[in-house]
Formats: C-alpha cells, sequence, structure tokens
C-alpha cells in the first residue's frame, strides 16, 4: 500500500461522504476506489434473526434513528436486547444507505443506533464521535423514560460501538468509552489520532476488510498487529473492496459478521462465536477469506 494513498484517507472520509459528488478527490484517491464492492451475484445473503426489524425516529432526539425488534414481548424475560451504535462511511450523518445492514443486526435482538439529518443540517455536516455517544445516552435514558417501548427493555450493560471506513475511525475514538464492551472497525483502521487511541481500548476489537481491492486493508491489517493487550479478530474478504457488501440486500456478508461478532461478544451466543474460534472457525476455514486473531476464547 502506497504511504501517499494512506495519508490521504482521513481527509477523503470525512470531506468525502460515499453520497456526495460535489467535492474534488484528494490526490492518490479515486471514488472507483471507494466504490469497490463485492459483486451481489454469488454472494453470501444476510441471514436475518428471529425478530421482524422495524426503524423509527429516536423520541426526543432528532439525530438519531432507531432500529429494533417489532415485537418487544421477549424483552427481557426471554432474551437481551444489547445496543449496538452505528458510524456510517464518510462519517455521513444519514443513515438511508445502512438501513438493510442495520435491520438484519436488530433482528437478531439489538436496539441500532444511528445518525440521523436533522431540520437544517447543513449539507456536507459529518458525524463525530459525539454523536455517537450522545446516541448511547440516549438509550440509558430511553430505558428508563415512562411510556417508551424500550422501558426497561435495553441491556445497557451490553453496548457496543461499530463503524465502516470513516465511522470506523469513529469507533475507535469512542472505545475508550467505559460504556463501551466490544468495537467493530469495517474498512477502516487507526491513523493519525486514532493511533494513540488503541492505548485506551478495553474490549475485543473485530476489524474487516475487503481484501486487496480496498484500500484501507493494509491501515485495517496495521492496526490488528498494533493492538497487543486486547482480544482482536482480523478478517479480509478476497475480492470484496472498500464498499464491500453495504449495498447488498440486508447489508450482505457485512452483517452477517456483525450480527455473529455481536451475538457472541453481547449474548454469550456460542453458535455465533464459530463464526471467529474454533479449529473450524467458518471465517477461518473459508477460503475467500484471510484471518489472524489472538487472544480470543
Amino acid at each position: 500500500m502506497k504511504k501517499v494513498i494512506l495519508s490521504v484517507v482521513s481527509a477523503l472520509v470525512v470531506v468525502l461522504g460515499f453520497a456526495s459528488a460535489s467535492h474534488a478527490q484528494p490526490p492518490g484517491i479515486t471514488r472507483e476506489m471507494i466504490a469497490t464492492a463485492l459483486p451481489v451475484e454469488g454472494a453470501p445473503l444476510a441471514v436475518p434473526g428471529p425478530y421482524k426489524a422495524m426503524s423509527e425516529p429516536a423520541f426526543g432526539s432528532p439525530g438519531h434513528v432507531v432500529y429494533r425488534p417489532a415485537d418487544l414481548a421477549p424483552f427481557p424475560g426471554k432474551d437481551t436486547l444489547p445496543v449496538m451504535v452505528w458510524g456510517n462511511g464518510g462519517c455521513a450523518i444519514n443513515s438511508t444507505r445502512y438501513g438493510g445492514f442495520l435491520s438484519t443486526i436488530a433482528s437478531h435482538g439489538f436496539v441500532v443506533l444511528a445518525t440521523a439529518a436533522e431540520p437544517g443540517t447543513a449539507a456536507g455536516t459529518r458525524a463525530t464521535a459525539d454523536n455517537l455517544r450522545k446516541a448511547i445516552a440516549w438509550a440509558e435514558t430511553e430505558n428508563k423514560r415512562a411510556g417508551s417501548p424500550l422501558n426497561g427493555k435495553i441491556n445497557l450493560d451490553r453496548v457496543a460501538v461499530m463503524g465502516q471506513s470513516c465511522g470506523g475511525f469513529l469507533s475507535i475514538e469512542l472505545g475508550a468509552d467505559p460504556r463501551v464492551d466490544t468495537i467493530g472497525v469495517f474498512n477502516s483502521g487507526a491513523q493519525g489520532d486514532n493511533i494513540a487511541r488503541l492505548a485506551a481500548l478495553h474490549g475485543p476489537v473485530l476489524l474487516i476488510n475487503g481484501h486487496e481491492r480496498d484500500f484501507l486493508m493494509a491501515s485495517s491489517k496495521a492496526t490488528y498487529d498494533a493492538i497487543d493487550k486486547l482480544p482482536a479478530f482480523y478478517g479480509a474478504r478476497h475480492g470484496a473492496g472498500h464498499t464491500a457488501t453495504v449495498d447488498h440486500p440486508g447489508g450482505g456478508e457485512w452483517a452477517n459478521v456483525a450480527s455473529n461478532w455481536l451475538r457472541w461478544q453481547l449474548k454469550g451466543d456460542k453458535t455465533a462465536a464459530k463464526m471467529f474460534v474454533g479449529k473450524d472457525c467458518s471465517l477461518c476455514t473459508n477460503s475467500t477469506w484471510d484471518t489472524q486473531s489472538k487472544r480470543l476464547e
């Protein structure tokens, strides 16, 4: 990976969201490099969970959108309802593009929170770690609000932050928050100020990229190598590229990886764990993936 490419990534993802067409490309990065994706034909399908998912504006927080199971009766008696907060590619405020991906995760029994454009939001406004931090605070408030459908339903002891590309940078930044149990970094890695933040992480880290077609593959691998005390899993999916399966129905293979990691880390699901650990680890034995792991049990 050429140093010039890695050095402009931060500027690219902050200034240039995936859907934006008005900005010039930084040197060394083209729109075609950003848009590289796994072809839908022949790719694994997203596997939905047992719950029908729905989305709605976050009550009292117009800057956020919620994806959750439509029927909340099983929670918390028969199943737990942990929280996952998501950071969009390009640090975009609008999360519509990720709706299928986030719905698949919610269908496995999670409250998923993402950012939304408020009325009057200036074009090109990008999310920050504070936007995601406020999403966790919203879940804490909503779990106690009288009249909330989520009152007493959310497992606030189990929280994850995940993100794609620029959103992955945000997940690393927020990973130091004591409320966050695990982070997922898709098509991204620590750079600049975020490298120092790796030392503040305190939970298992998932790093997934799109292999050689993904211009952030080297950064993703370097981040994995730099994690020297925490459990971590690294996966490079052959041919996936930087956009990977974002636009596949239900989020495609990326949604399956995220859902299984969350089910394992936040719900203790041993079946989901088999995607990442064990002698027959399904990603480890899959010829379309290059994987490494450390300190995972």
